[in-house]
């Protein structure tokens, strides 16, 4: 009789088996490739940050041939990027399942070009609600997972012990952990790059960094807020540039509502479509001023 270990152990390399079915090796960067999931016929999608080169990109298919693959669109700001294949192969089921649970057994199952299926079993330490990356987009979800991401594991699937599919793992949006790319954000990401190329946001062309308000500007000038943001850099011909703030200006409000850090602004700019005009209050030369930011989108160099 199996001990509940050899059980689980089978299991699990079914488990593998299965998923490694819809997982390939993408060529597209210097020494080591990385891993990509057959999303649907013909689509892959891998991490963005995986992707060095535009040309010359080949996928290394389940059943071991070897294909070109073009870039149909990228995001570094969810760290997705889209492939297209002319063979109709693949398409994973990838539903929407509920967000794991901390301390869920997950796999993350990817492909060499060579040694075929790779795979890396840990455990879901994070669980949070939406959350913004670094590079300014939009997780549905913020998992942070417990898995050696080993070399060429970035886009690989990550899958439960049951098989369903939640998501894609990368190193490339934290430095301390692997996350996962929810299926939520997944879907929603590719439709935007099959359809545009490219996911268009709004910015403002400003640097900053929260600060306390000091008392005595507070109190000359009626501040509610404590705190505020104070203006470290600006892009030439930039939107914030356009309307006139400078250097060293505190930003209190942005459409009359305060603005205490730098997530508040992000909030007030994702809220806000491109060509939207933001009427922002802050302290210039230490008196309160008005501005009006017409919102721009996000030059594609600074993705």
């Amino acid at each position: 009789m199996n001990s509940p270990l050899t059980t689980l152990s089978h299991e699990l390399a079914d488990v593998v088996e299965k998923s490694a079915k819809s997982v390939v090796a993408i060529n597209a960067r210097w020494r080591f490739p990385a891993s990509g999931v057959l999303w649907r016929p013909g689509v892959i999608v891998t991490a963005d940050h995986t992707i060095k080169r535009e040309d010359d990109i080949h996928v290394t298919l389940p059943d071991g041939r070897s294909v070109g693959a073009t870039i149909a669109g990228r995001d570094s700001g969810t760290d997705l990027a889209v492939l297209r294949i002319d063979e109709a192969v693949g398409g994973i089921e990838a539903n929407d399942p509920s967000p794991p649970k901390v301390g869920n057994l997950v796999l993350a199952i990817g492909r060499s070009t060579g040694d075929g299926a790779r795979a890396a079993m840990g455990i879901v330490s994070t669980v949070a609600g939406p959350s913004r990356t670094w590079r300014g987009g939009m997780l549905d979800n913020l998992i942070k997972l417990d898995v050696s991401l080993y070399p060429g594991l970035s886009g690989a699937a990550v899958v439960d012990t049951a098989g369903a599919i939640h998501g894609i793992a990368t190193s490339g949006l934290s430095r301390f952990a692997a996350l996962l790319i929810p299926t939520s954000t997944i879907h929603r990401t590719v439709e935007e790059l099959l359809r545009t190329g490219r996911v268009a946001r709004g910015y403002m062309g400003i640097g900053l960094q929260s600060i306390p308000v000091p008392a005595n500007l507070r109190e000359k000038n009626k501040i509610d807020n404590e705190n505020g943001v104070i203006v470290l850099s600006v892009q030439p011909q930039g939107p914030a540039e356009k309307a006139g703030v400078v250097l060293g200006d505190i930003l209190l409000t942005i459409n009359a509502k305060p603005v205490q850090d730098i997530d508040d602004v992000q909030q007030a700019l994702a809220a806000a479509a491109i060509g939207n005009t933001l009427a922002v209050t802050l302290l210039h030369g230490g008196e309160r001023a008005e501005r009006s930011i017409v919102i721009e989108e996000r030059p594609r160099r600074q993705e």
